[in-house]
């Protein structure tokens, strides 16, 4: 069975200040994802599942319909406030969705196969995925999952902070922990973090998840499980969020299984802010110009 990949494409883009998601940044007009599902089609996937806003679903289908009719399955997930929270009541003063973990839970009904996550504004680049298609068609199982692990360094970003899942890695490569930490930048040569937690200044070398990840659909019910737990006691925070790390930190934690860390060599570069367009356009045009992608991807695919 070919492996799946799930693409979180459901939130706001606040710091963006549009829909970042959608926007061109290849010659041909193409889009991160458009070079994400590139690279999965050519690592053996099998199925697209797009977690979208439900607003955003007429032109999300506009866009990816006619390119990728006949070249792999395409499905939508709608990510909605009211997913999974069953009789509760959702706060007035809440707009923004659940997190990234609520995301992937609501694909439960459209994933029955091993699967791979990864956000839709990132570039993960081709051996990326070709790792997670080896380790979702070979190794993965309930009790083995992974993450495709970068350099923090190598995340950063010139133009603002970023968020980072942070992880701790034993003597076999494996997860003992990750930590979601907030407003990461570099500072006078330093990686400082300014979120109120320790330590405040991270390690060059330090490795960290850009939510590259690789589960098998038990994930499903464990994460319900939890998500349950997180509404019990933050529904009432307005910018709460449920992240994958968390999840996956509580996997780890409670010894339900081991998440691998996989190394990635593939460039990575994403968009975070308005500013990192051009970086990221100039990016791919340099891939482009090596021979890696064509220039228009879709064109003799």
């Amino acid at each position: 069975m070919k492996p799946t990949l799930c693409i979180l494409a459901a939130g706001m883009a606040s710091r963006y200040g549009g829909m970042k998601q959608i926007e061109s940044f290849g010659p041909a007009g193409e889009t991160i994802m458009d070079y994400s599902i590139y690279d999965a089609i050519r690592a053996g996937f099998g199925k697209v599942v797009f977690i979208i806003r439900k607003e955003f679903a007429d032109n999300f289908k506009a866009i990816f319909e006619p390119r990728l009719n006949g070249r792999i399955a395409t499905d939508y997930v709608y990510q909605e406030l009211e997913a999974f929270t069953g009789k509760r009541d959702i706060p007035a003063d809440r707009t923004k969705p659940w997190g990234t973990a609520h995301a992937v839970l609501c694909a439960k009904d459209a994933i029955n196969e091993p699967f791979a996550v990864i956000n839709a504004d990132d570039f993960y680049g081709r051996d990326a995925f070709e790792k997670a298609a080896s380790f979702l068609t070979g190794e993965c199982n309930d009790q083995t999952w992974s993450i495709i692990g970068y350099e923090l360094t190598r995340t950063l970003s010139d133009h603002g902070t970023v968020n980072r899942g942070v992880c701790q890695v034993d003597e076999k490569g494996n997860l003992t922990g990750i930590t979601e930490r907030l407003n990461i930048s570099m500072q006078d040569g330093k990686i400082i973090c300014e979120d109120g937690l320790e330590p405040k200044e991270l390690s060059k070398d330090t490795k960290v998840s850009m939510n590259f990840w690789c589960f098998s659909p038990a994930v499903f019910p464990y994460t319900e499980g939890l998500f349950n737990t997180f509404l019990d006691e933050q529904i009432s925070i307005p910018k709460s969020e449920f992240f994958i790390p968390i999840v996956a930190d509580e996997y780890i934690r409670k010894k339900a299984g081991i998440i691998e860390i996989i190394p990635a060599t593939s460039l990575w570069f994403g968009v975070t802010y308005k500013q990192d367009a051009p970086i990221v356009k100039a990016s791919i045009d340099a891939l482009v110009d090596d021979g890696e992608y064509p220039s228009g991807l879709w064109n003799d695919y």
